[in-house]
């Protein structure tokens, strides 16, 4: 399909600033511009003006992006509509993907990045894939995942799109312990069509074999000694939700393949049944094993495996998104001050420092461990070093037989010791300057704008004074 060059592109926003931005860059790089205030004007827009693309915001007085965005798709389902937001949260972005938005970015926007997006939405025009999307969300609105790390857009990415799914499309999520696989499923079943209906979670090491056979395939009376009464298993009970296998590594090779036939057949029958019994419901399995090395050596099916990971889900270590820490530090110091009823406001500079450069061999379940704690016993409003119970002897050092080194990609091992760099610098600056940011920043070099820029970039909020 031949798509040309300019392009007419409609613009809604009840923001005029915005409006004119756009504007702008539009018509200096020869495109044909379009306007609209609010949803209903932009159903009218794309009614009469039929334009190529769409840049479209969410809050707007009247009809909402969101719900313009439902009504543009019934309408054209092949335009391409990019969302922008300043307030995106994780379900404003899961319900984006599921009326079909293009993108879902958060403002404010770059000059590039508008050309790099039309450039996208151009490409995808001629191939026929105007229905795709990328998300881009703000963490910290968000209820139960949070991260703003590559990693974590990647993890946003695919559970939106396996939301749109039907329950036959299985999902393996892979990970460390304490990095979140089970939020990951919550949060695809919490944003699936079946909502409303069971999320069944089963431990797959949490029982002997016999016991989990019964708990998940349910019994007929009588079929084993004590089976008094008929019972309903797992998989029944969840009926058109989500099973949640978890630790799926440690099922018993009898239980794989009994498992492996269920995906296969989406039917089962309960112990000394014989009547087959549908399956409706998706399942979701996930393991902190390297399943391949399993196959390798015999302990795991090789066809049960990929009959597992239709869609893969890999939650990194929090070591390899260390930009995620201050925003789980300040997500957890918020909550345990409201379930503990303390007071504790901030984290100070040398806190943060040392929760930045920790390696956190239990991932994000120790620093919420670590942040209870530090909530708990802190008898004032700021955590300090001492209320962590992290050895700094363990947190990375700049002595030059210590650099870190965290992955071999120059660019990522790189941008680590990049960031530490960067908060060792601010926190010094600031401890000579007794927090003043201004002078920290003048005798830094910089504009006090890039310097507190940096701050929040680190995390470092808390524990200032004199400024």
């Amino acid at each position: 399909m031949m798509i040309p060059d300019k392009l007419k592109i409609l613009v809604v926003d009840d923001d005029h600033k915005i409006l004119y931005a756009f504007r702008e860059v539009l018509k200096k790089d020869g495109h044909i511009y379009l306007e609209a205030t609010n949803g209903e004007i932009a159903l009218a827009r794309v009614d009469d003006q039929s334009p190529d693309l769409v840049f479209m915001d969410i809050n707007m007085p009247g009809m909402d992006g969101l719900s313009a965005l439902e009504k543009i798709k019934a309408m054209n389902p092949g335009l391409p509509v990019i969302i922008i937001t300043g307030e995106g949260t994780m379900d404003t972005a899961i319900q984006a993907i599921r009326y079909g938005a293009f993108q879902y970015l958060i403002k404010p926007l770059s000059v590039a990045q508008i050309r790099e997006e039309i450039a996208k939405a151009r490409v995808a025009l001629a191939a026929g894939t105007a229905n795709n999307i990328e998300i881009e969300v703000d963490p910290l609105k968000r209820r139960q995942l949070i991260g703003n790390s590559p990693q974590m857009h990647e993890v946003y990415k695919l559970i939106g799109s396996v939301c749109t799914t039907d329950n036959h499309t299985t999902v393996l999520i892979t990970g460390e312990t304490g990095t979140g696989k089970e939020l990951v499923a919550r949060a695809i079943h919490n944003n699936s069509a079946y909502h409303d209906v069971p999320f069944v979670a089963i431990n797959c090491t949490a029982m002997p074999e016999t016991l989990l056979e019964s708990e998940l395939f349910g019994h007929e009376k009588g079929a084993f000694t004590g089976a008094l009464q008929k019972k309903i298993g797992k998989f029944e009970v969840a009926g058109k939700g989500t099973i949640f296998l978890d630790e799926i590594g440690d099922l018993s090779p009898v239980l794989q393949q009994k498992l492996l036939r269920v995906l296969q057949e989406r039917e089962f029958e309960r112990l000394a049944g014989s009547v087959p019994i549908p399956v409706e419901a998706r399942f979701i399995a996930a393991t902190n094993q390297d399943l391949k090395k399993n196959i390798r050596s015999g302990n795991f099916r090789e066809d049960l495996f990929y009959r597992l990971n239709v869609v893969n889900i890999h939650m990194s270590a929090l070591r390899e998104r260390r930009e995620d820490i201050p925003l789980l530090a300040h997500f957890f110091l918020a909550r345990f001050n409201q379930r503990l009823k303390k007071k504790v406001t901030a984290i100070s500079d040398e806190a943060m420092h040392i929760l930045n450069t920790y390696d956190y061999p239990g991932n994000t379940r120790e620093l919420e461990n670590i942040i209870e704690r530090a909530v708990m016993l802190n008898r004032g409003t700021l955590i300090q070093p001492e209320d962590l119970a992290i050895r700094t002897e363990n947190s990375r050092t700049f002595e030059a037989d210590k650099i870190p080194v965290i992955s071999e990609d120059f660019g990522r091992a790189r941008d680590h010791v990049l960031g530490l760099f960067e908060s060792e610098f601010i926190i010094r600056q600031l401890k000579k300057h007794h927090g003043n940011i201004s002078e920290a920043a003048r005798a830094s070099g910089m504009s006090r704008q890039n310097f507190y820029r940096l701050m929040e970039k680190h995390g470092l909020r808390g524990g200032l004074q004199g400024d």
